[in-house]
C-alpha cells in the first residue's frame, strides 16, 4: 500500500489505483500548478534601464501624477507595474498606491506581461482594451443603422449588460448611445441641408421618420431650425455686443436659446459673415447679463458658470467638447489623451480640429488642450492668451 501526503492528510491508494481519490488528486494538482505559476509570475522583472524607451508614453512624472489622481482619462495610455507584488494596474485603480521607488510604467498590458507582471484583479487593466473595442463596435453599429436602436440591442451586440454598457459608453464618449445616435442624425441632416434638395427630402435622407423629430434634434444640435440652417440663419435673431477685457476685445453673441459665439478680436462684420441671413441686432438686457458672466469668466477661467448655449456640432465635436469641459481647471491634456478619452485613440488630428472648431472661447475650455510634448500648441485666439488663461486657472 502506497500513500501520498495531501496537506497533512494520508489518502490510501491501491496498487493499481482502484481506490484513487480523484477529487483529492485534482485539488492537490491544482494547488501545485498554482504554486508553480505564482513562483513564475512574482519574479521581479529587470530594471527599467534594461527596457527599450517608449516615446509615445507620457513622462514618468505625468504617469505618477495620474496614478495619484486616479485619473480615469489616462486609462489606456500606460500601465503601472508594482515590483513588490508583480502586478500591473491602470491609472484609475482604487488600490493603495505603492511607494514611488516600487513602481515602473510601461505602455500597455502586453509589455507588462512580457516583463513578467500579471494584471490586477481589482481594476482589471486588460479589460480596458475590451471596453474600447466594444464602444468602437457600438459606434459603428449605430452609424450603420437605418433605424434608431434600443440600448438592449446595442448592449447585446457587444456582449455587455445594458445598464453597464450605458455607463461605459457615456464615460468613453461623453454621450449616451441615444444621444450619440441623435447627434449622428443631426450631422447627416446638416450635410443634407447644405445640398440642393428640399428640407423635407433632407430630413428623410438623414434617417428621420417624421419632420417633428428632425426639428426637435435640430434645436439641440444645429442651434436653429433646419430651414434656418439651410438659409444662412434666415429667420433667426442674433444679438451681440463687444466688450473690453484684460485679454482684449471680446465678441459675445446669442440667439434666443443661448450663446452662439464668444470670440476675441471679432465684431459685427465677422458675425454677419457667419450668419449672412440672420437678423443681427444690438444687445438687450438679457445679453448684457450673459456678457457680464462671460467677462467674469475671462478673469477667472476656472469658474464653471451654468450659461445657456446654442451651438451646433457633429457627434465627434460634441464628444471632444465634453471631454474638454471634464478636464479639471489648471490641468491640461494632449490631443492624444482627449481622443483616447472619447474612445477614439486614433483620431488625434481630428480631436485637434474639433478643438479649433470651438465657437465658445473659454466657456468650452479648448485652451486646456496641448501638444503631446507638453508645448502649448495652437489656439484660435493666440497662444499668448492661452498661456494667460492657463496661468489664471493654475492660481485658482
Amino acid at each position: 500500500m502506497r500513500a501520498y501526503i495531501l496537506d497533512g492528510r494520508r489518502d490510501a491508494i491501491g496498487k493499481k489505483g482502484k481506490c484513487f481519490d480523484r477529487k483529492a488528486w485534482e485539488a492537490w494538482s491544482g494547488r501545485l500548478l498554482y504554486r508553480i505559476s505564482m513562483t513564475q509570475m512574482t519574479r521581479i522583472p529587470p530594471p527599467v534601464s534594461a527596457m527599450a524607451p517608449v516615446s509615445a508614453m507620457p513622462s514618468v512624472t505625468e504617469c505618477w501624477d495620474a496614478f495619484l489622481r486616479r485619473d480615469r482619462t489616462m486609462d489606456g495610455q500606460f500601465v503601472g507595474c508594482v515590483t513588490t507584488t508583480g502586478i500591473y494596474c491602470k491609472p484609475s485603480c482604487a488600490a493603495r498606491h505603492p511607494r514611488p521607488e516600487n513602481i515602473r510604467f510601461l505602455p500597455d498590458g502586453a509589455a507588462a506581461r512580457a516583463a513578467g507582471f500579471r494584471p490586477c484583479l481589482r481594476c482589471r487593466p486588460d479589460e480596458l482594451s475590451r471596453d474600447s473595442r466594444a464602444v468602437a463596435e457600438a459606434m459603428a453599429l449605430i452609424e450603420s443603422a437605418d433605424e434608431p436602436l434600443l440600448l438592449d440591442t446595442i448592449a447585446a451586440h457587444v456582449g455587455y449588460a445594458p445598464h453597464h454598457f450605458h455607463r461605459l459608453f457615456k464615460r468613453a464618449t461623453g454621450l449616451t448611445p441615444a444621444a450619440y445616435a441623435r447627434a449622428l442624425r443631426a450631422e447627416r441632416l446638416r450635410d443634407a441641408l447644405d445640398g440642393q434638395g428640399s428640407v423635407t427630402t433632407a430630413i428623410y435622407d438623414a434617417g428621420y421618420n417624421a419632420p417633428s423629430r428632425a426639428y426637435a434634434d435640430a434645436q439641440a444640435h444645429l442651434g436653429m431650425t433646419p430651414s434656418a440652417w439651410k438659409d444662412g440663419g434666415r429667420g433667426v435673431s442674433i444679438r451681440w455686443r463687444r466688450i473690453d477685457t484684460s485679454l482684449g476685445p471680446l465678441l459675445i453673441a446669442a440667439t434666443d436659446r443661448g450663446l452662439c459665439r464668444i470670440a476675441f478680436d471679432e465684431g459685427e462684420g465677422e458675425l454677419r459673415a457667419r450668419f449672412p441671413h440672420a437678423d443681427i441686432r444690438p444687445a438687450d438686457a438679457a445679453l448684457d447679463s450673459l456678457a457680464s458672466a462671460v467677462a467674469a469668466l475671462v478673469e477667472n477661467p476656472a469658474a464653471t458658470p451654468d450659461l445657456p448655449t446654442d451651438i451646433g456640432g457633429t457627434a465627434f465635436q460634441q464628444a471632444v467638447w465634453a471631454a474638454l469641459r471634464a478636464i479639471p481647471p489648471g490641468e491640461t491634456r494632449s490631443y492624444g489623451q482627449i481622443a483616447a478619452a472619447i474612445g477614439r485613440p486614433g483620431a488625434v488630428r481630428a480631436a485637434g480640429t474639433a478643438c479649433g472648431g470651438n465657437n465658445l472661447a473659454i466657456l468650452i475650455p479648448c485652451h486646456r488642450a496641448v501638444r503631446g510634448d507638453g508645448a502649448p500648441g495652437g489656439y484660435a485666439w493666440g497662444t499668448d492668451r492661452k498661456r494667460v488663461l492657463l496661468g489664471r486657472e493654475a492660481k485658482g
